[in-house]
C-alpha cells in the first residue's frame, strides 16, 4: 500500500495520483522508441516493468494489429486499476491528466476506448468513453 494519500476535498470527489514510475523504465522506454524494432523493444519494457502503464500505452500506440494494440491497451487499464487501488483509489474520484504519473493509465483506457470502437465493440467503447469523462470532467484533453 502506498504511503501517498489520497486527496479529499469538500468540493468534489477524492483526487487520486499515481507515484511515478522508477526512472530506469522512464529511461528504457524512451530508448525503446527510437530503437529498430520499437515494438519489440517496447515489448520488453513492459516484461522488465510490468506495472508501467506507459509501457503498455506505447505498446498499444506501436503495434498495428487492432487485437494486438487491444491486448495492449487492455494490459495496462487492468494494471492501471490496480496500480489506482494501491494509491488509494476506491472505485470512484477523479484521476486527472494535468498529473503526468495519471497520463500512463488514461493513454491506456483512451487507446482501448478507440481500439474498442474500431472492431466494433460499442458497449467497451462507450464504458471507457464516460469513465474517462468520470475520471476528468476536463476529459479530452487538448
Amino acid at each position: 500500500m502506498s504511503d501517498r494519500p489520497v486527496n479529499l476535498s469538500s468540493s468534489g470527489p477524492p483526487e487520486t495520483v499515481l507515484d511515478p514510475e522508477p526512472g530506469e523504465a522512464l529511461a528504457a522506454l524512451e530508448a525503446a522508441a527510437t530503437a529498430p524494432d520499437p515494438v519489440t523493444a517496447i515489448a520488453s519494457v513492459c516484461a522488465r516493468w510490468p506495472r508501467f502503464l506507459a509501457a503498455w500505452a506505447s505498446l498499444g500506440d506501436e503495434v498495428d494489429e487492432p487485437a494486438l494494440k487491444y491486448a495492449a491497451y487492455r494490459t495496462g487499464y487492468h494494471r492501471g486499476l490496480d496500480r489506482l487501488r494501491a494509491n488509494g483509489w476506491r472505485g470512484s474520484g477523479y484521476v486527472r491528466w494535468r498529473h503526468e504519473t495519471n497520463r500512463g493509465f488514461l493513454r491506456a483506457l483512451a487507446g482501448l476506448q478507440r481500439t474498442a470502437a474500431s472492431i466494433g465493440e460499442t458497449d467497451e467503447d462507450e464504458r471507457c468513453s464516460l469513465f474517462l469523462r468520470q475520471l476528468d470532467p476536463e476529459w479530452p484533453p487538448s
